[in-house]
Parts: C-alpha cells; structure tokens; sequence
C-alpha cells in the first residue's frame, strides 16, 4: 500500500518465514543498514506482520522513523496529515502508531471506538509541551475574536481550544482560509515566523510574563491585541530544528558548492530563507525525487536522510546528522512488537475534550 506522500516504492509483503523476511530487507536496506542488524531484526519484524494480522491491526509510520522499522511494518508512511487521513479512514480495529504522542492522539481524536495503541511509554515533544490548554485560554483573552490556527504538534487539549488545526505543508493555506486580520498561530515561534512571511503578514511573538495572575503578555508597548493585526506566534521550537543554523550551511557550501540545501519549516526563518528548498516532510521528499541535483543536506531529523537514501540510492545524500529526536528515537520495532502483544501503551482522549479537538482536526483534513 503506497500514496504519493510515501518514501517507500513497496511495502513487505506477507512472508512464510523469518528468512524470507531477511531476504527482501536485505535487498532494500542493505546500503544503508548492517547486515547483522538486518539479521537480527527479520525475526521481530516477521513476529510484528504475522500479530498484526492476527489483531487486525494496521500500523502507521512517520517519515521520522528508523530505516528498518520505516521500511518494513507500516502500512502507510508519510507525514502528519496523511497519516492523519489514513487514522480517519482506516476500517481496522486497531490502530498502531509509530511515532510521538500527540500523533496518536490525533488518530484517537479521529477514531474513539479503535483501540490506538503507541510503541513507547513515553514518546513527547518539545512543541507539544511548549503550550498548555490555559495558555491558549489565556491568549484568545488577549486577542478576543481571533482564530486559533493550531500546529497538529500539539495535545488533544490544546487543540479543544483552536478553531483549525495545520501541518507544516498546508499551514499557509490554513492560514490563508481565514478572513481575519489577526490570527493565533500555535505553538512554533519558526512556523509562524516563515508563515507569516509567505502570507505576507506582520508577526508577534507575545512572551508569557508568568510572573502575573493572571497570564499577561508582552506585546511591545501594545496594550491589547487589536492594536497588533497579524500572526501572533508564540515561543515554542522543535529541540531539532532550532539547532540548524546559518553557518551550518556557509560550511557545507563551502565544500560542497552545488548542495541542494533543504530545510524544514520549523527551521529558522534565517535558515529558511538560506536554502534551496523548504516544506515539509513530504515535499522534502518530492523535491529531492524530482530535482537533479548532485548532492543533497536535509536539515531536518536524521532518519528521514536515511530512509530518502534507502529509496533512492542513485541520490547522493550529504551527512549533517548530529540531530536526532530524542522522542522519535523511542519508538523501536521490539516495542513495536511488545505493543502489539500486549495491548500496551494505549491512548485514551477524554470525550469532552476529544469532540471538541475533532472538529478543528476535521478541519484540516478537509482544506488539505
């Protein structure tokens, strides 16, 4: 099963033993993956499609995830919103979601009657505990009448108090759907930032001044929030992206002077603006099948560049992979598999709050 937003040109098929499961990962993942962890990993990985027909269950993977797991158990690959599309759509009973929570969330949101289940105890985000439900209670204070856009890196909670969910590939549509002077964007200070320069808008950045009961903002010696149309961003940042930075790419293109350079959108705006290409997951992936350029640096998580590489090994891949997400990093293919065994790690939304996050992740859904 493939989509356009699919790194992978196949999927593993049902196989009748664990050497046979061996044999086809070797002959897809063995430039990029040692033949010992191959080995190793074709017995978990048989285990893992024989329970998941067994529960009836399909299995979603993130473009983040590592290159073993990412090309072999899923049943779809890609970003947020297309997965988020397959969560909705899917008629299985369970629903197995390898990558962070939130994402999870989000298929639960969709589908309350499934059981979803997540490979980790603990798989968060460093955007998703930039913001809380109050704090964005406390916002739409400050800015009353103003829409709430909601990056989908976020907790069912705070998406209960957004009007309209995005993903980092259609936020500028999103953005560009509401008829609104000023808008709430939530909660990546970078997304905003490079939001608001495509939409052509002014960008705020309020800092929380905690200190205060209740929540106040610094708005720049405004003394509310009609004073400031635009995007009002907030100070939350990806732990990965943040730490891609301009000299970064003044050092690969030194060496490398005709590197296609492409960037995530929770990047800098200075990065941004600094490479050849940015959007998100998917359309790194598509720029990077299409374009013939002689190198390529992603500056995103490091296992994307590997599973790019994995599916288009005529494709010369540079290394700046000193990033990796700490929370993508715990979902393994041995807790993949003890999940699916045991039924564990499963994501409850409370009713209240699910209802109210499914209409603005419906939303989404439905502008693309």
């Amino acid at each position: 099963m493939t989509s356009p937003t699919t790194l992978s040109t196949t999927t593993l098929p049902p196989t009748s033993s664990v050497h046979e499961t061996y044999t086809w990962l070797q002959a897809r993942l063995s430039h990029v993956a040692p033949d010992v962890e191959l080995q190793i990993k074709a017995e978990i990985v048989y285990e893992i499609q024989r329970l998941k027909v067994e529960k009836n269950a399909v299995i979603l993977g993130h473009n983040y995830m590592e290159p073993v797991l990412f090309h072999s158990i899923p049943d779809f690959v890609g970003d947020s919103l297309f997965l988020s599309r397959k969560a909705a759509e899917t008629d299985k009973d369970v629903i197995v979601f390898c990558g962070v929570e939130f994402m999870a969330e989000t298929a639960k949101i969709l589908n309350p009657e499934k059981t979803v289940l997540v490979p980790a105890a603990k798989a968060g985000c460093s955007l998703a505990a930039s913001i809380t439900a109050e704090d964005v209670r406390q916002l739409k204070a400050q800015f009353p009448g103003a829409p709430v856009v909601t990056y989908v890196n976020t907790y069912a909670d705070v998406k209960a108090e957004s009007d309209i969910c995005c993903t980092s590939g259609n936020a500028v549509e999103v953005v560009n759907s509401l008829d609104a002077e000023t808008i709430l964007f939530i909660p990546d200070e970078y997304l905003a930032r490079n939001v608001a320069r495509e939409t052509g808008k002014k960008i705020i950045v309020p800092q929380p001044k905690r200190t205060t009961a209740p929540l106040s903002f610094d708005l720049n010696g405004s003394a509310n929030g009609h004073d400031q149309p635009g995007v009002v961003g907030w100070h939350g940042r990806c732990e990965v992206h943040e730490k891609f930075t301009v000299d970064d790419i003044r050092t690969v293109r030194a060496q490398f002077p005709d590197v296609a350079i492409v960037s995530h959108p929770e990047c800098s705006p200075e990065v941004v603006a600094a490479s050849d290409f940015s959007g998100s997951t998917t359309a790194m992936i598509r720029f990077v099948e299409k374009s013939t350029a002689p190198h390529y640096l992603l500056l995103t998580e490091c296992s994307m560049g590997d599973n790019i590489t994995a599916s288009n090994p005529d494709k010369e891949m540079l290394r700046l992979c000193n990033v990796r997400c700490p929370h993508m990093n715990q979902i393994t293919l041995e807790d993949t598999l003890a999940a699916l065994r045991f039924n564990q790690y499963e994501v409850e939304v409370p009713e209240e709050i699910r209802v109210r996050a499914a209409r603005s992740v419906q939303r989404m859904i439905e502008i693309g």
